[in-house]
């Protein structure tokens, strides 16, 4: 079989043998050939070096940067197409008239005097008729033009070339950009060659011209520069690795270069993944009107809450594309991530993460640690007592569980002191419910070793229990929920099975935790809250926060507490953000749904929302002055028949009667989107969508079209 398919017509014949064949007739052997038969072409890095040197202009918070064409901050007077197109016929023929009668002697020999008083007699009487037709011809052009640029002027002719000529037909986007300077091309590293690492540089500038880089391996190995420049990483074994490897340089831990499969659009210059576009609407501000919404660190670093009913494309159009996101800044080296859901919620292939958490499966590798990785007992029992009880403390902003806490102190903290670990679900159950033998038996240990400061936690422990209102009553029904048949090869304390911590968000670590939302639906919140809690315990106690860390919970129904939202006010500071989408805010307790929308910088809206929850929104929002027209309208009747000429040909022109108008201007104080609009002004597949950078920009209520 030849290369191009085609079977040799040697081996088709009768000798089951064929002779091996001679050199051809020219005597000159084949090139040898340079790839195995059927290997696709290599790229030639053009489309690479396209995406790297193409624009990316400053932009307001949350436009799509890549490729975007800036657009003024006022919408320009549009003038309605019949009475553009009108008005510049009605100029050219005016224009044609006055040529006309300037050229018939109609208006006399008046406009051929500058010519006759400036122009030398010698030029007028030279008698060669060339001269003279080329003077006269002359300015005849010139008064022609001139009359042109006055009617030109007054027909707004620029304004229907730009409208309906060439200009328009041109593609957006299209506009060709002059190549950078070589100091200036991003795709030659100038920034390695000023610092004297030229051999690196030239290293990486060929492997993009051949086709060897990817976008995660440009942000990967910026990042590493950038920790060279803050003194993080020595300069030789950046330059040492770059030579060695090239684009595969500084590699995350995982040995992966890219996702295996991409659903949404990434810039990774920027750090941005598109959603959607912003609509071409009204009620958004014009220069955001038709532009892409691109989401970046920057805006997640305010977290984003996302509210919408089943099927309006929360997972789908907004977590789902984050997470993907998350995961290629994972791989650069930017970030960290921790995706929640509910398993086969759509979060992402097991491919795209490295560590797969599934609670309640029988085939999971990992396990999820139930203390958050802490040895401090204190701590261990705070991050419990929110995932257990923190949906029963009062809702109220001041509130806590800390009485809980406590509690689960005097447990934890005999318990470490004698076994040098935390207890297991069941025997923590036990502890809480107050078990003669567990607790004898640790009352023995903690005699044996003299531990008497610990013997007075549990001595505390035991007098409470005899108390109608003691707490552990509630903590030991919550963690039964945890010490099920499902769960029993989970929460595992002795070491023998490999549980996750979230204190691994110090390395661009990418993790999905699926939980079992079927059948154990009471347990699946428990965890959700749990997750969250030790993750804003463990973004708050990173030394290195420029790495940015985030939490998606794809559904936070029962996770918002009084602590959580206080959780989540401290991570802005903290280089990280939280990504929480609801069914409705009715899943969050009322006293809390405004101190939740304040907490979280961009807030989302997406269609289907109901009245009650669009209140909320509107309020959040706020108002705006605008300024309203009332126009009143009243009907010009012609009486004479020169007047009734006159209204049939402006009524031509401007295709409206001719009418005396009053408009009246005043300054009002609106609702960005009222509580109706939010719920009946919303098309399928699209939200309203307000932004706020970790630097304090802000960008009003958007109407977007996720499915752009």
């Amino acid at each position: 079989m030849d290369s191009d398919g085609t079977r040799d017509a040697r081996a088709t014949h009768a000798n089951p043998v064929p002779r091996p064949a001679g050199p051809p007739e020219g005597g000159a052997l084949p090139p040898m050939p340079t790839a195995p038969p059927g290997a696709p072409p290599k790229p030639d890095g053009s489309a690479f070096l396209a995406w790297l040197r193409a624009s990316r202009p400053e932009a307001a918070p949350g436009v799509w940067r890549l490729g975007h064409r800036p657009r003024p901050e006022l919408e320009p007077e549009r003038t309605p197409a019949r009475q553009l197109l009108s008005g510049a016929l009605i100029a050219f023929l005016v224009g044609w008239l006055v040529w006309s009668l300037l050229w018939n002697g109609y208006l006399g020999g008046w406009w051929v005097l500058p010519l006759q008083l400036l122009v030398p007699d010698s030029w007028r009487n030279s008698g060669s008729n060339v001269a003279l037709a080329f003077l006269w011809y002359g300015y005849y052009t010139l008064i022609a033009l001139a009359i042109l640029s006055v009617v030109g002027r007054l027909g707004r002719w620029g304004e229907v070339w730009r409208r309906y000529g060439p200009p328009a037909w041109r593609p957006t986007g299209a506009v060709a950009e002059r190549p950078p300077a070589p100091e200036q091309d991003p795709a030659e590293w100038p920034q390695l060659r000023r610092a004297g690492a030229q051999e690196a540089a030239e290293r990486l500038a060929a492997e993009a011209r051949a086709g060897l880089m990817r976008d995660v391996d440009h942000a990967r190995i910026d990042r590493a520069w950038q920790g060279v420049r803050s003194g993080r990483h020595p300069l030789a074994t950046f330059t040492r690795a770059v030579l060695t490897d090239g684009a595969a340089a500084c590699l995350h831990p995982s040995g992966e270069r890219d996702l295996p499969a991409r659903h949404a659009r990434h810039d990774l210059l920027t750090g941005q993944v598109r959603l959607g576009t912003t609509a071409d609407d009204p009620r958004n501000p014009y220069h955001y009107r038709g532009a892409g919404l691109g989401l970046g660190t920057d805006l997640l670093g305010t977290s984003l809450l996302a509210v919408g009913p089943a099927g309006s494309g929360k997972t789908a159009a907004v977590v789902r594309p984050l997470a993907e996101s998350l995961c290629l800044h994972a791989l650069a080296g930017r970030a960290s991530v921790v995706a929640v859901g509910a398993a086969g919620a759509g979060l992402g292939a097991a491919d795209a993460y490295d560590v797969v958490v599934r609670i309640g499966h029988p085939e999971s590798v990992h396990d999820l640690d139930l203390y958050g990785g802490t040895t401090d007992p204190d701590e261990a029992a705070a991050i419990l007592a929110e995932a257990l009880v923190g949906d029963l403390a009062d809702p109220h902003p001041g509130s806590d569980s800390r009485r809980s806490a406590t509690v689960l102190a005097q447990l934890l903290g005999p318990f470490r002191a004698v076994h040098d670990r935390f207890p297991s679900v069941p025997e923590l159950r036990q502890l809480l419910d107050g078990v003669p033998g567990p607790l004898a038996a640790l009352r023995k240990a903690l005699t044996d070793t003299g531990q008497d400061s610990l013997l007075r936690e549990l001595d505390a422990r035991e007098r409470q229990l005899a108390h109608p209102g003691d707490v552990a009553t509630v903590l030991a029904d919550r963690i039964a929920l945890l010490d099920r048949p499902a769960f029993a090869p989970f929460f595992d304390t002795s070491g023998q099975t490999r549980p996750f911590s979230l204190t691994a968000l110090d390395h661009p670590v990418r993790v999905r935790i699926d939980l079992p939302q079927r059948g154990h639906a009471d347990a699946s919140r428990i965890l959700a809250r749990l997750v969250l809690a030790q993750f804003t315990a463990a973004v708050s106690a990173r030394e290195d926060r420029s790495l940015f860390a985030c939490l998606l919970l794809d559904d936070a129904s029962g996770a918002v507490t009084p602590e959580a939202v206080r959780g989540i006010q401290r991570l802005r500071s903290a280089g990280a953000g939280v990504v929480l989408s609801l069914r409705t805010l009715d899943d969050v307790p009322r006293p809390l749904r405004g101190p939740l929308l304040g907490a979280t910088g961009c807030r989302m809206a997406l269609s289907g929302l109901t009245p009650w929850d669009g209140q909320d929104f509107a309020e959040v929002w706020g108002k705006e002055w605008t300024e309203t027209r009332d126009v009143t309208d009243r009907q010009i009747i012609a009486e004479t028949p020169a007047g009734k000429a006159v209204h049939m040909l402006r009524r031509v022109i401007t295709g409206q009667a001719p009418t005396a108008r009053a408009i009246t201007v005043r300054q009002v104080e609106r609702e960005r989107w009222s509580a109706s609009e939010l719920a009946h002004g919303v098309p399928p597949g699209h939200a309203v969508l307000s932004l706020t950078t970790v630097r304090g920009e802000h960008a009003p209520p958007l109407l977007v079209d996720l499915r752009g």
